[in-house]
């Protein structure tokens, strides 16, 4: 799958999104390593705090189906109305998610406009630099014996 098709189907699951409230419509694509993509929108909350971006619900999305290795991300985000939508980058909560899952030297996060051609690619670990993931917690191993 090319980049901009993965972009087209991060704009797809932008329509599904539920934002009453901030009315900033997100969508994601995630592919995986196998070439399944899963796609997620963001899901507002009146109470905020459940609120889940298109990032995560698309990585919940795959882990829960037992999918847990992923080379790429698209990611596309804008005002509900907008007449052409800016480069949307993830917080700082879906980078971390995301670290989780992915080596962030190799895995590219492809930040989309209403254009798919027009876009911007970053590794992981340029948007999380020196984040925290599962090799930092390799010290539980010597309490694991």
């Amino acid at each position: 799958m090319t980049y901009e098709e993965l972009v087209k189907k991060a704009l797809e699951a932008r329509k599904l999104a539920y934002t009453p409230y901030s009315h900033h419509a997100v969508g994601a694509a995630l592919l995986a390593a196998n070439g399944d993509v899963y796609l997620g929108c963001n899901i507002e909350n009146a109470g905020y705090t459940p609120t889940n971006c298109a990032e995560r619900t698309a990585v919940f999305k795959a882990v829960s189906e037992g999918v847990r290795n992923f080379t790429a991300i698209a990611i596309v985000g804008g005002p509900d109305n907008a007449e052409h939508l800016p480069i949307c980058a993830p917080c700082g909560v879906c980078r971390q998610v995301l670290n989780e899952f992915v080596d962030p030297d190799s895995f590219d996060v492809i930040l989309g406009t209403d254009d798919p051609a027009n876009c911007k690619i970053f590794k992981l670990s340029e948007l999380l630099p020196l984040g925290f993931g599962p090799k930092n917690m390799s010290f539980l191993e010597d309490y694991n014996k």
